[in-house]
This record gives structure tokens, sequence and C-alpha cells, in this order.
């Protein structure tokens, strides 16, 4: 099972009035972890062997979010350590991919806590149609060994 870790640093404004993480801002950790795991930069060097995802401005590619699932399990304190965000694919589609989260307490820090499961679904658009784009061989590549079961929530209607 690969999976990729990113570590993710919390702010002081990711906390709300009750002295934890804020439901709406676990959205931008995820976010910051997805970017970090995915997308592609200058420093191309820097980066993790899955950032191949070129959507910076200018590209041929626009990503949107088509669905997004967060299962908040146990209040994230703050903590000056950064939070260890396990990524991995749970389904490479034609155009899409659904990208799987469980927001854990930092590496090396006991006991090991699960705070938060996710799952965000990924469509991929061709930047000058604006219409939905195949994964190329390349992304399909890099990307197919962290695919993985889906999340399992604990919670399904």
């Amino acid at each position: 099972m690969a999976r990729m870790h990113v570590p993710t640093r919390l702010r002081w404004s990711d906390l709300d009035a009750y002295g934890h993480v804020n439901n709406a801002e676990m959205l931008r950790l995820l976010e910051e972890a997805r970017i970090a795991a995915f997308w592609a930069t200058e420093h191309a060097s820097e980066e993790q062997g899955t950032a191949v995802l070129d959507a910076r401005p200018g590209s041929n590619t626009v990503t949107v979010i088509a669905r997004q699932e967060v299962e908040y399990l146990v209040p994230i304190p703050y903590m000056r350590q950064p939070l260890d965000i396990q990524l991995w694919l749970g389904r490479l589609g034609g155009s899409s991919i659904e990208v799987c989260y469980e927001v854990c307490s930092p590496l090396g820090v006991e006991p090991f806590v699960m705070y938060t499961r996710a799952a965000t679904t990924i469509v991929l658009l061709d930047s000058e149609t604006m219409r939905p784009r195949r994964l190329t061989d390349q992304e399909r590549a890099v990307w197919t060994p962290y695919l993985e079961e889906p999340v399992a929530f604990t919670k399904r209607h």
C-alpha cells in the first residue's frame, strides 16, 4: 500500500473559538496537501514524483472539484509539528481522480491519532474548451502505484 505523506503545518488562524481546527479550514488543509502531492511547479526538482499535474495559469489543464466528503473523527488542537496528511487515490477515472486522505498526528508523535478522513473528486478540464480531458499516460503511470481502496467512511447513509 503506497501512500504519500505530506507534512502540513497548522496556522493559529485555523482554530475556532473552541480551540480546535475549524471545519472550513480542514478543506484548506486538504487542499494544501493535495496541491503539494499532485501539482507541478517551477521547482520540479524539489517536488514529489507524483506532482505531474500542470494546472498553473496558462497551462492546458484546469481542475475543478466535483465532490468532497469529510468525516471528522477527533477535534484537532493547535500543534507546532506538522500534521501527517496521508494521501492516496481511490479511483482513476477517464477524466477524474478521487483523492483520499487521512489526517493524522505528526509523524513520530505518540499516541497516534487519526483526526479526519476525507475524499475529493477532481475533474481535469481542457483549459481552452472547458470540457473534461482524459488523464494522460504519464499521469496514469505516475499515480497508479498510489491506487488503493477508497476511504471507508464510518457513517454512511
